[in-house]
């Protein structure tokens, strides 16, 4: 697909991967509505990317709320009209192990908020995002592409029940979508990171950072931007769909 004056969306597009992804679909032509939860770091992505000579709209929702879904995208449609592209990047982490055990005696457990709050960001707000840009895309009669944020950590991690199974959901969904949604033109694929080198990587302890490094057989972390050219992978490969790309420089969790 050439998405060069068409829109794509992008969930938590305003910083990290979302906001590296938007940039190179900018580069690429593209007219961006990012949807995050904060309208400051929206604002300083918009106007870091108006420089590329592209239309970019801004709205703040809750991917996990189904009312903030409808609503956004039916105002996404409204102001650009027919929707090319859904990256449902936006996430979540509470990371915990399932319990903790010491002295004979059970001392703390991951509670079930900790589990849902990741699921219904990380698994519910992708099912919600990409049933709306679905039936935009259909309505439009001029299919589309859906990318899905998966993870490495999809096959189980230790300390990551909720996000793990998040992350295989969402790999699963994304084969059922493209079963489902090839008949109207539309293609479905996953990514699947390793250890991206973010704010979070670079505020690691430098012996923490060192045991994930040596963990890669190409001795170093990856690059938002690596990602970014996996997306774009996905959308202009025609043939490409029903699949999950791992991007993880060789690691195996």
């Amino acid at each position: 697909m050439d998405i060069q004056n068409k829109t794509v969306v992008i969930t938590g597009g305003a910083q990290g991967l979302g906001f590296a992804m938007a940039t190179e679909m900018a580069k690429l032509g593209a007219n961006l509505a990012l949807i995050d939860m904060q309208e400051s770091v929206l604002a300083d992505a918009k106007a870091a990317l108006l420089s590329h000579g592209i239309k970019v709209n801004t709205y703040v929702a809750n991917v996990s709320v189904e009312s903030d879904v409808e609503g956004v995208f039916n105002q996404i449609r409204d102001d650009f009209g027919n929707i090319a592209v859904l990256v449902n990047n936006a996430g979540i982490l509470r990371d915990g192990m399932l319990l903790k055990y010491k002295e004979g005696q059970i001392i703390d457990k991951m509670s079930l908020q900790q589990f849902q709050s990741v699921i219904d960001v990380n698994l519910t707000g992708v099912f919600l995002c990409g049933r709306e840009a679905a039936i935009k895309m259909v309505e439009g009669g001029e299919g589309g592409v859906i990318i899905n944020m998966s993870s490495v950590a999809r096959a189980g991690n230790m300390g990551q029940t909720n996000y793990s199974a998040a992350k295989a959901g969402v790999v699963a969904m994304t084969t059922s979508w493209a079963k489902e949604l090839g008949r109207y033109g539309i293609r479905v694929g996953a990514i699947a990171p390793g250890v991206i080198r973010t704010s979070m990587t670079d505020a690691m302890k430098p012996e923490a950072k060192e045991r994930l490094v040596a963990m890669k057989p190409v001795g170093r972390l990856g690059e938002a931007e690596e990602i970014a050219h996996t997306a774009k992978y996905i959308i202009e490969n025609d043939f490409f769909t029903g699949r999950v790309i791992e991007i993880d420089g060789g690691i195996r969790l």
